[in-house]
């Protein structure tokens, strides 16, 4: 596909061979452990982002301890292939990766086309949860060069040599459906967009089958938006869980240099007391 890292997406035939390697480890993400619960690739262990990739006490990202206890109870040790999936077009999944990347992970690689493909292929599920030796994990110092702040972003506004990229619908983007979601779980307290931010919708990455398109079609996506190799780019959502997904999208595949994700996104730009907000 000419992607920028051949290696990091995996079709479902591979997975399918790599079940019983010894060195892989399937991880099913989802919000929560429901999905995988009601049945999953034999052989994964299951993430939930709501539980695992919250900081037990501040509105935060786990600590390196934290994320050494979730990789060693799920038998992952540092040369451990990781291969992670799950439903909604992968977002959950491609949160994960991000996360095992601050964290220093080296061999982290995602299942084209996600779980809805494993099934409409008539592959296997199962119940069974598996029993994983414990392994030890030793994490690197977090590298927050793939993290936005909320000081990044606002220090970003208007200069020529960053852009922001808003991966919500084009109404969530014009603040058309603030009224509806205000007093949802992920609500926001304005509508709108941040100034400046360039609207390409999170979904256009995916050919019909949920698989990533080609690197040259990513690429004109993006090119006819202005969003360039050369320029830092800064992707934001609600909470991070879709905007994810173009940062990876446009580090692995596309080889950008300078990609971050603000994770804090809408739901906490939103919030803030002064801060610029275009409709």
């Amino acid at each position: 596909m000419g992607y920028a890292d051949d290696n990091i997406v995996v079709d479902t035939q591979w997975v399918s061979e790599h079940l019983n390697s010894p060195k892989v480890r399937l991880v099913e993400v989802g919000y929560d452990v429901d999905n995988y619960n009601a049945g999953h690739i034999p052989g994964a262990t299951g993430w939930g982002w709501s539980t695992d990739f919250q900081h037990p006490i501040r509105k935060d990202l786990p600590t390196k301890e934290g994320m050494e206890k979730l990789l060693s109870r799920s038998g992952i040790d540092n040369d451990t292939t990781i291969l992670v999936y799950g439903s909604r077009r992968n977002g959950y999944a491609t949160f994960a990766l991000w996360l095992l990347k601050i964290y220093g992970h080296r061999d982290v690689r995602v299942m084209d086309g996600n779980r809805e493909k494993w099934i409409s292929e008539g592959r296997p599920l199962t119940t069974e949860i598996p029993i994983l030796p414990t392994a030890s994990y030793h994490a690197s110092e977090p590298d927050w060069r793939l993290r936005a702040s909320r000081r990044k972003v606002l220090d970003s506004i208007g200069k020529p040599e960053s852009v922001l990229v808003d991966v919500r619908t084009p109404e969530e983007y014009h603040g058309q459906l603030w009224e509806m979601w205000k007093y949802q779980a992920e609500a926001s307290q304005r509508g709108g967009h941040i100034p400046g931010a360039v609207n390409i919708p999170w979904d256009q990455a995916f050919k019909e089958d949920g698989t990533f398109k080609s690197a040259q079609e990513l690429q004109k996506i993006y090119f006819e938006n202005k969003v360039t190799p050369d320029k830092e780019v800064i992707s934001y959502c609600i909470v991070g869980g879709r905007s994810n997904l173009t940062w990876f999208v446009l580090t692995y595949l596309l080889g950008y240099p300078r990609v971050r994700l603000y994770d804090g996104s809408w739901a906490e730009w939103s919030t803030l007391i002064g801060v610029p907000v275009e409709k």
